[in-house]
C-alpha cells in the first residue's frame, strides 16, 4: 500500500489499537476492512479504465465519419493527451483518497464528520 508515511506516534487510543489489531490478526472484521479498501481501489481502477476504453473504441467511428487525415492526426497528437492526463490525475487523487480514508479508519478517526 502506498499510503502516508508511518511515524513513531502512529495510532493512539483503544479504538485505533483494536482496529489495527483486527487487521494484523487477520480476523473476519480485519478482512472486511481490507476488502473494503480493495473494493474501493478496484472500483476506481474500473472507472478509469472505462473512461479510457470507451473513447478508444469510438475513435475509429469518429475518424471514419470525419475522413480528413490532417484532423485525425491533430486529434491523436494534441487532443488525446489532455484527456489522458485528466484521467490519470483523477485516478491518482481518488486512489490516494481511498487509502487516506482507510488509514483514518484504522487510526480511529471519524472521516465523515465535518
Amino acid at each position: 500500500m502506498t499510503g502516508e508515511p508511518r511515524t513513531a506516534h502512529g495510532a493512539t487510543g483503544p479504538s485505533a489499537l483494536r482496529t489495527q489489531g483486527e487487521i494484523d490478526e487477520q480476523t473476519t472484521l480485519g478482512a472486511a476492512y481490507v476488502r473494503s479498501l480493495m473494493r474501493g481501489q478496484l472500483r476506481t481502477g474500473t472507472v478509469a479504465f472505462a473512461a479510457l476504453a470507451v473513447p478508444v473504441a469510438v475513435l475509429p467511428l469518429f475518424f471514419g465519419a470525419l475522413g480528413d487525415p490532417a484532423v485525425e492526426w491533430l486529434v491523436l497528437g494534441a487532443g488525446c493527451y489532455p484527456f489522458l492526463v485528466l484521467v490519470a490525475w483523477w485516478y491518482v487523487r481518488r486512489a490516494e483518497r481511498n487509502e487516506r480514508d482507510f488509514a483514518d479508519l484504522v487510526r480511529g478517526r471519524d472521516n465523515g464528520a465535518p
